[in-house]
């Protein structure tokens, strides 16, 4: 079923100042087919449909998994948006996770799960390389330690197969800048040893970059970039705009996961939503029937209670400032264009 949006507002004219401007919301419910056919790959369906862990919906946020789930199916998208320069290196075609790897920590002897390990095809050499993904919601003093630990654990059983080995650390928390990349050793006027890898500090990353890019990460992730205060309802119309767009190339599959991770960041706030609306679908008032579907949270703020009363409350109000407008001398053209209704629709105001 899918929730559906109708905003009915009403314009200030000249010989209209006694009407009173206003918003009435119908909601309604009709039924929708669902775009998740065949087209719709059994991995991408296990990605969305897999809880997200034992402890999930009880006072935690899996910020980790949701990460991981988005990495995994949008990788491509990943590497673009942040990296766009190893991207052009990087043939997606050829691009596979690789089973999870148990990885034994030297510092406490802890075993550890490599979810997010991939093989790809590196351009400049024709050759197949590993790319180890880390997300890090959290500081962790030691965690460029960790980073190598993995990195070196990796190289000792894939150095073989494998030239290339390159770890990327995506930083996810609110108090995460520059945080350490990078791990050396030397003695005087001799280096050692240079470990660095490749970092994504998303408070680092204003929010306006990246909102024309048509990236279903970029969309995901709006809420977790920098941005100053004041700007969270602007950044909310670039991020509703931003699924309009994607939705019109994406399957339902898709769209669930960036929408359900978007709404582990976005805090709902009941005013500030239903002036977002108002105001969003005025640009795109062909698309306002999908805006309530748009961000899970809305659905929590009780739009979808009182659906009768809505649609007789939307009904009365159009009667009542039709027949104001009438009993003013307004014509039928003029009453449609204040309103914002077809004159058929008009006219049925008008008979009934």
């Amino acid at each position: 079923m899918r929730q559906i949006l109708t905003i009915f507002r009403v314009k200030h004219t000249r010989d209209a100042l006694e009407v009173r401007s206003r918003c009435v919301f119908l909601c309604f419910r009709v039924s929708s087919k669902e775009r998740m056919g065949d087209s719709m790959s059994t991995y991408v369906q296990e990605v969305w449909e897999k809880p997200f862990g034992p402890n999930y919906g009880k006072d935690f946020v899996p910020h980790d998994e949701a990460f991981k789930k988005l990495l995994q199916t949008f990788f491509a998208e990943f590497i673009a948006l942040f990296f766009p320069e190893l991207n052009k290196l990087l043939d997606h075609r050829q691009t596979r996770f690789l089973m999870q790897e148990q990885l034994v920590d030297i510092v406490g002897e802890e075993s550890r799960t490599l979810d997010l390990l991939l093989e790809t095809k590196y351009v400049a050499t024709d050759a197949y390389i590993l790319i180890h993904l880390e997300p890090q919601s959290y500081k962790q003093p030691d965690f460029h330690e960790r980073m190598f630990i993995y990195f070196s654990r990796l190289f000792e059983r894939h150095r073989k197969e494998h030239k290339l080995i390159i770890p990327i650390a995506v930083f996810t928390g609110d108090g995460m800048h520059d945080e350490q990349n990078s791990l050396s050793m030397d003695i005087p006027g001799q280096g050692i040893l240079h470990f660095q890898f490749l970092k994504v500090e998303l408070r680092n990353h204003h929010w306006r970059k990246f909102v024309d890019s048509n990236n279903p990460v970029a969309a995901a992730l709006l809420a977790k970039m920098g941005y100053n205060k004041g700007e969270e309802k602007e950044m909310r119309f670039a991020y509703l705009r931003m699924i309009l767009q994607l939705g019109k190339k994406l399957d339902d599959a898709r769209m669930k996961l960036i929408m359900s991770i978007a709404d582990l960041y976005f805090v709902p706030d009941p005013k500030q939503d239903e002036a977002m609306l108002y105001e969003l679908t005025k640009p795109y008032s062909k698309e306002r029937e999908t805006i309530m579907e748009l961000m899970p949270a809305w659905m929590r703020l009780g739009y979808e209670k009182g659906l009768e009363e809505a649609v007789k409350a939307v009904q009365t109000e159009r009667q009542n400032i039709a027949r104001r407008l009438f009993a003013k001398g307004f014509s039928l053209e003029e009453v449609a264009e204040t309103i914002e209704l077809p004159i058929e629709e008009v006219r049925k105001l008008q008979n009934s």
